[in-house]
Parts: C-alpha cells; sequence; structure tokens
C-alpha cells in the first residue's frame, strides 16, 4: 500500500491514523516533497477510475483559479502537467491498493480498499 499524505491537512493525518489504527503501515510518499511526475499521475487516474485530470483535483485551492484551469479548452496533457508543476493542487490523501486506489475524503472512505 502507498499513501500519498501530506503531513499538514488534517484529511491525510487522520487517514494515517486510521491505517494504524488496522494495523496497516503503508508506505508513505510526501508528494509535495517528492512530486509525481505525468506518468504516475496518469496511473493514479486509472487506478482512481477517473477520465478527467480535474476529478484529481483541488479545484477550490486559490493556484487553480491562479492558473486557470477551469479553462474547458485545456488539454489533458496540459492539465497533468499542471499537478506535475503545482502538486499542491492534488487531492489527498490517494491509497494505493494494489491496482485499485481512493481519495480518502472523508478518511474512511479508504476502508473499502482494506
Amino acid at each position: 500500500m502507498i499513501l500519498y499524505h501530506n503531513p499538514r491537512c488534517s484529511k491525510s493525518r487522520e487517514a494515517l491514523q486510521l491505517l494504524a489504527q488496522h494495523g496497516l503501515a503503508p508506505q508513505i510518499i510526501e508528494y509535495l516533497q517528492t512530486p509525481p511526475d505525468a506518468a504516475t499521475l496518469e496511473r493514479l487516474l486509472q487506478q482512481l477510475g477517473f477520465s478527467d485530470p480535474r476529478q484529481l483535483m483541488r479545484q477550490k485551492e486559490d493556484v487553480y483559479q491562479e492558473m486557470q484551469l477551469d479553462n474547458p479548452d485545456l488539454s489533458h496533457a496540459a492539465l497533468i502537467d499542471a499537478m506535475v508543476t503545482c502538486p499542491r493542487l492534488i487531492e489527498r490523501p490517494i491509497l494505493v491498493a494494489g491496482e485499485r486506489a481512493m481519495i480518502g475524503r472523508p478518511p474512511e472512505r479508504l476502508l473499502a480498499l482494506l
């Protein structure tokens, strides 16, 4: 299991605590320190069952508006590149278990992968 984690995010911390309560210690990737590349983001989209990169984005972040990522003319690749360039756009936490992944909002959703 892999947890894409931001230790400053309360939901991400809650997810990590929930996993620990179930005896799980996933590999932790602090994605702000080690941002995923485009191929990793594409794989996450597939594992999450998402077709639109915006489904993986924090659309209420100021940077989302500043970068005008709501522009419908932006390509799939441009949206992926925006997350590579600015990883704080990526929704969190994300748990990957095998070939499946889930966003832990709320953290209890992650239990479906266990």
